[in-house]
């Protein structure tokens, strides 16, 4: 059984589908043995309300050290699931191989410092583009930089606002993140 960490940020819409995949089977041979938050979400209560262990360490110069300190020592795979926080070199250095996270744009397009959320489908429109999607990748010291596990596109309207963009981004993050885990778990000795 491996065992997976979650970092969130937010409502814990992602966190809440890689619940549902563990229990249909989709993420198999795996379970999410704590959730830990940078800020005080739903994401949480998501984690509170299945029984799993979830911390709160407050966003801040200290939050990787904290966090390292948190992690349990079988950790296989720490997910970045909707996490606002940058983490630091060390941290990607000792856990090379072991995060991964989702981002809401076709990378390398659309990734680094400032690309996230609304932010993001803002300047996809913006630049005109016909397409744009979600990608799982591995997390690296520089931002969004890390190498590509999977990507999921959907095609943008012609009066495409972020707000419509952003759901359909977010289907898509719903199909691809649970298969990218299962295929970084397969790929783990």
């Amino acid at each position: 059984m491996k065992n997976i960490v979650v970092l969130v940020s937010g409502s814990g819409s992602n966190l809440q589908r890689i619940l549902d995949s563990i229990e249909q089977g989709i993420i198999q041979n795996a379970k999410v043995s704590m959730v830990v938050a940078d800020r005080d979400c739903y994401g949480l209560q998501r984690a509170e309300n299945k029984g799993i262990k979830n911390i709160l360490i407050p966003r801040g110069k200290s939050f990787c050290t904290l966090l390292d300190k948190e992690i349990p020592e079988n950790t296989d795979l720490i997910v970045l699931a909707g996490f606002l926080s940058i983490i630091t070199q060390e941290f990607c250095e000792k856990y090379q191989g072991k995060i991964i996270n989702i981002h809401p744009a076709l990378l390398p397009k659309f990734g680094g410092k400032g690309m996230w959320g609304h932010h993001v489908h803002e300047a996809v429109i913006a630049a005109g583009e016909k397409e744009s999607g979600a990608t799982v990748h591995f997390v690296t010291p520089g931002v969004d930089e890390g190498q590509m596990i999977i990507q999921g596109k959907v095609e943008i309207a012609e009066n495409e606002s972020p707000d419509s963009l952003a759901q359909k981004v977010h289907l898509v993050e719903y199909e691809i993140f649970p298969k990218a885990i299962q295929m970084v778990l397969n790929d783990l000795r």
